[in-house]
């Protein structure tokens, strides 16, 4: 059983930055993908940023231009940085990993992050 621990959460003025970490309790491999998904409140969860076993990264249009992802499997830990916020980026963000050597999906509790205008 893998655990993901997000943190790095909170509230932040329009036009502010956040950067959110995840760390795994077992060490991210190469050919794990490792992602970033919100669910903002009465919507369903939607992908935000996603780095395939690949190295290969996919943004949500909404966060392009803003959000980085990047992962240091050293450390087995995935971030994202968000820059510009706004606050329809107000969600619950959500870690996410899938184990390919398992077929398993694992992800976090979550952490808040809120955008005030």
């Amino acid at each position: 059983q893998v655990q993901l621990v997000e943190s790095g959460g909170g509230l932040v003025q329009a036009g502010g930055s956040l950067r959110l970490s995840c760390t795994s309790s077992r060490r991210i491999l190469r050919i794990d993908d490792v992602g970033w998904y919100r669910q903002a409140p009465g919507k369903e969860r939607e992908l935000v940023a996603h780095i395939t076993s690949g190295g290969r990264i996919n943004y949500a249009d909404s966060v392009k231009g803003r959000f980085t992802i990047a992962r240091d499997n050293t450390v087995n830990t995935v971030y994202l940085q968000m820059n510009s916020l706004k606050p329809e980026d107000t969600a619950v963000y959500y870690c996410n990993l899938l184990a390919w050597a398992t077929i398993n999906m694992y992800w976090g509790e979550g952490t808040q992050v809120t955008v005030s205008s």
